[in-house]
């Protein structure tokens, strides 16, 4: 451990000492910063970086806080996680506010994700098939897929295959809101025939950055 990151952790310890008991790990090629057990920050190279949910960027943002960059075999990868710079650091209230937030927050989005991070064929019309095209896609279980919604895991999954039918985004529809797809309510089907119509038909659709490919969970 490098005498920047040391001190910063020690001084991080005291500031955030209210929000629980305060340890350490190895995260990131720095050391993770967690209360009770939840990881809310980062220290790497004697900085501090906050955790950022999707509820917290824009605040963060605001502040001037900036994402941090980890080097993942030798590729950058931007992260969730937003640097405190030194005059946030003078404005102590300040920065405990925000990382009580952050933690907060973080606490309520992995209770979202362990209600929601089963496996995709539990869900309707769903089975090992279309599970598979979906890993390939980036949608891993079931909270990828409910964030993405229906027709974006559908046009996710003409990157991988094209000339997918109506039938499939009928069943991703129906998975989504717990219908077989030969129950799904008429008015959603012809909402759904309409986009279709308009989106799924177009010639071709431009992969998303953060597309990743994932398999079966252990």
């Amino acid at each position: 451990m490098n005498g920047g990151s040391l001190m910063r952790i020690e001084q991080a310890k005291a500031c955030f000492a209210a929000l629980g008991n305060i340890a350490i790990r190895s995260q990131f090629g720095g050391y993770g910063l967690l209360a009770d057990g939840t990881m809310f920050a980062v220290i790497a190279e004697g900085e501090l970086y906050l955790r950022a949910t999707e509820s917290l960027e824009t605040a963060f943002r605001e502040l001037g806080m900036v994402n941090m960059t980890y080097l993942k075999r030798g590729v950058p990868m931007v992260m969730r996680y937003y640097w405190v710079n030194d005059g946030l650091w003078r404005r102590r209230r300040e920065l405990c506010e925000l990382a009580r937030q952050s933690l907060c927050e973080t606490r309520k989005e992995i209770k979202v994700k362990k209600r929601c991070n089963g496996r995709l064929k539990d869900l309707p019309n769903i089975d090992a098939s279309l599970e598979r095209q979906l890993w390939r896609a980036g949608i891993c279980n079931i909270y990828d897929f409910r964030l993405l919604g229906a027709r974006d895991s559908y046009l996710k999954l003409l990157q991988q295959q094209k000339n997918l039918g109506m039938k499939v985004l009928i069943s991703l529809a129906g998975a989504m809101a717990g219908y077989h797809h030969a129950a799904l309510p008429n008015l959603q089907r012809e909402a759904l025939a309409e986009w279709f119509e308009n989106n799924a038909l177009l010639p071709c659709f431009e992969g998303r950055s953060e597309d990743r490919a994932c398999g079966p969970p252990p």
